[in-house]
């Protein structure tokens, strides 16, 4: 009996193929489960407990639920990290936009070689790119002497470092090359024969791109922006560095709430509620941008 049905149980994962799928799948979804699943479900346990000083008490409670919406502190911040992060994905994608471009259009040998080379400032580290930025955007930075020694200012500008500005420009380069794949690989996908046809209807260079290109390729853009744009609000290490006061974003508070204040609830709370807002911000976004292609095309 126990023959038969392991004859049936192979014969059965021999003739399903989502079964044999599942089970090829089987060790990438347990390190996915025991690697983000259970943390995350911890974490949503934790969010419901309460703290006093080093004493975790695990009786169910909204009460840091409460301080979240209640207190006025961390809805600016997070209005201000979502803020920030819309302006780095913005000006992340404009200006990745043009070299994908470039790349998939005007280029046409070795374009690996090009990728390679687009990408090969971000093989660095993250710290590293984010120190170098500091230095650039430093009182006495790169940008500061090099216009002093022009004679353009009299005193270093101090306006590059510590503030919005300085985490916009840092998270802008740091994320340009997640922005910049999947916009070529939009790009290149897009059927030459369409453009030639545009072209031969009467269509200029500009009318073409906006008629043709532009919505063709807004699956890549909006992949590029929501591969930026999440990841950059939980950003607390930019911020840190050359964010300032007026640079804290929220997940600032949060590492806060994990390190120096010991209060892991309160953080689990903060970060559960950021990560929901975030999740529907994305969702709106990404909805309104494919009724915007829909009504383009």
């Amino acid at each position: 009996m126990t023959a038969g049905f392991q004859g049936g149980a192979r014969l059965l994962w021999a003739r399903s193929e989502a079964l044999r799928g599942f089970t090829l799948l089987s060790p990438t979804l347990f390190v996915v489960v025991a690697a983000m699943a259970v943390p995350l479900a911890l974490m949503v346990a934790y969010s419901f407990w309460s703290q006093s000083y080093v004493t975790l008490d695990t009786s169910f409670t909204l009460k840091n639920y409460q301080d979240v919406f209640s207190r006025e502190i961390y809805r600016i911040l997070f209005l201000r990290s979502v803020g920030i992060s819309a302006m780095v994905t913005l000006v992340t994608v404009l200006l990745a936009y043009p070299i994908a471009y470039f790349v998939a259009f005007d280029v046409k040998r070795h374009k690996l070689l090009w990728l390679i080379l687009l990408t090969l400032p971000f093989w660095t580290s993250y710290l590293l790119r984010v120190f170098s930025w500091k230095v650039i955007l430093g009182y006495n930075g790169v940008i500061n002497s090099g216009l002093m020694s022009l004679g353009l200012i009299s005193e270093p500008l101090q306006f590059l470092l510590y503030n919005p500005f300085a985490v916009i420009v840092t998270l802008a380069h740091a994320w340009a090359a997640f922005a910049i794949l999947p916009i070529y690989v939009s790009l290149e996908k897009i059927d030459r024969t369409l453009l030639e046809a545009a072209t031969d209807l009467g269509d200029g260079p500009v009318r073409r791109f906006f008629r043709v290109t532009l919505p063709l390729s807004m699956p890549g853009v909006i992949a590029a922006s929501v591969l930026i744009f999440i990841p950059t609000v939980g950003d607390y290490v930019t911020p840190t560095m050359v964010g300032g006061t007026g640079g804290v974003m929220i997940a600032n508070i949060i590492q806060a709430q994990f390190g120096k204040a010991n209060n892991w609830p309160l953080g689990s709370a903060l970060a559960i509620t950021t990560m929901l807002g975030v999740t529907a911000i994305a969702c709106l976004t990404i909805w309104l941008s494919k009724r915007g292609v829909a009504s383009i095309k």
